[in-house]
């Protein structure tokens, strides 16, 4: 048997923000059995703990969707890291985790009330004038021009837009059947779209990802984290010493929380409160 949590990231309340199942006894299960866990629990993602081969690492986490495995994901970090400390599976040394994934490491600032990482490096790339077009057809509404959507790649992979408000993006009703054949042709993980609350800093994200299984994510670490760079890159929020709040996952019940803060040398962090709703046992 292989202790197992339920992880709700982004909330500090139990069925609200977005859960992980993690894995806490991973050795010795291969990617095929991985992946059919993965499948089985249907969550967005779910992440196997691993010994860390790097000598900088606490651990290792692989990260999967109920199709695919990804190379870092931001609720699955967050979520796991709660559910290792929790487990005692590890300790933070001054506040601190290392983790491991497919990106490389990932470090995990740790406090009483969050958990915060640091993002990977973002590659951003405009979108094509065509490809903007389909974009607007899938959503069934305009995006900013201005702020030109791009592909933005922090491990996972986004098509970032920006819309006029935080109301028109509450108002989407997507094509997902198209969204996904447009997410395969760009290499994306999925759509993330955000637009900014009247006369504040705060914003409404949705992320969708059906060519992952996933329609609607329901609070999206590494989504929030490319619109951050995104913003940065668009001139929409200062390259350094900001921040800013995001809610996301209203739409579908889950009224997520997402910290996002930007530092003196231009790291973003993605940060947010963790709560445990299911311990248990996996009979693999």
């Amino acid at each position: 048997m292989r202790a197992y949590k339920v992880v709700d990231a982004f909330s500090d309340r139990p069925f609200l923000g977005n859960p992980v199942a993690v894995v806490l006894d991973a050795e010795g299960l291969d990617t095929a059995a991985m992946q059919a866990i993965a499948r089985w629990t249907n969550l967005s993602e779910t992440t196997f703990l691993l010994p860390a081969e790097h000598p900088d690492a606490d651990y290792a986490l692989r990260i999967f969707t109920p199709l695919s495995e990804l190379p870092f994901a931001g609720h699955p970090t967050l979520g796991s890291a709660h559910a290792i400390i929790e487990a005692g599976r590890h300790t933070p040394k001054t506040g601190v985790l290392v983790q491991e994934c497919g990106v490389g490491l990932v470090r995990i600032e740790v406090t009483d009330r969050l958990i915060t990482l640091a993002l990977p490096s973002a590659r951003i790339e405009t979108l094509a004038v065509d490809d903007v077009a389909e974009l607007e057809a899938i959503l069934g509404a305009p995006v900013q021009k201005e702020s030109a959507p791009a592909l933005v790649n922090v491990g996972p992979a986004w098509i970032v837009a920006q819309m006029t408000d935080a109301a028109a993006v509450l108002a989407l009703k997507p094509d997902f059947a198209r969204s996904a054949v447009f997410e395969r042709r760009l290499n994306a993980t999925g759509i993330t779209v955000f637009g900014r609350y009247p006369d504040s800093s705060a914003i409404e994200v949705r992320s969708f990802a059906p060519s992952d299984g996933i329609d609607e994510d329901p609070v999206c670490g590494s989504g929030n984290g490319s619109v951050a760079a995104f913003q940065i890159a668009r001139g929409l929020i200062p390259p350094v010493a900001t921040a800013y709040t995001a809610t996301q996952g209203q739409c579908i019940g889950r009224d997520g929380h997402i910290q996002i803060s930007v530092d003196e040398a231009g790291q973003v962090y993605v940060g947010g409160a963790c709560v445990t709703c299911v311990d248990g046992w996996l009979h693999k």
